[in-house]
């Protein structure tokens, strides 16, 4: 091998060696996505949408609940982003049902992976599943600018 081959063999290997993994870029943004959870004992549905609002370290949220007609609504909570992982706690009540819920994941580029758990309480019992979810932002083009301050 020649001086030049040697040595672009060992550019190379030190371009990948300094090549950080991607990162995410966490941006102020409403993700949405679905959230899958395991059966219940009664009927409820198992895949449903969930909205995620991020707002600098802040993130609050609304997840769909589709039970029988009577027992509908929306999960809704808060939650903190810190770097590139996502914390969220949030709760719903029925009429003879209710559940507290608790999400966490972490970004890889424009999306997060949700994984959690909801306790649900009926009749005295307490039945805990397991759920799992993507949320996805829009592309950074097809986001709101930032308004620039009218000139003097």
């Amino acid at each position: 091998m020649t001086r030049t081959g040697v040595s672009m063999v060992v550019l190379a290997v030190a371009l990948m060696m300094s090549a950080a993994p991607a990162r995410a870029e966490v941006l102020d943004a409403v993700y949405r996505g679905t959230m899958v959870c395991e059966k219940l004992p009664f009927p409820a549905s198992l895949r449903e949408a969930i909205d995620v609002t991020v707002d600098g370290g802040a993130a609050r949220y609304s997840h769909v609940v589709r039970l029988h007609a009577p027992e509908q609504g929306v999960e809704q909570g808060t939650g903190t982003v810190s770097g590139q992982d996502i914390q969220l706690k949030g709760s719903w009540k029925g009429k003879s049902r209710e559940y507290q819920a608790s999400y966490s994941g972490t970004f890889v580029r424009r999306s997060a992976k949700l994984k959690g758990t909801q306790t649900w309480t009926e009749g005295g019992k307490t039945i805990t599943r397991s759920c799992t979810g993507v949320i996805k932002r829009p592309f950074k083009v097809f986001l709101p600018r930032a308004k620039k301050p009218p000139n003097a």
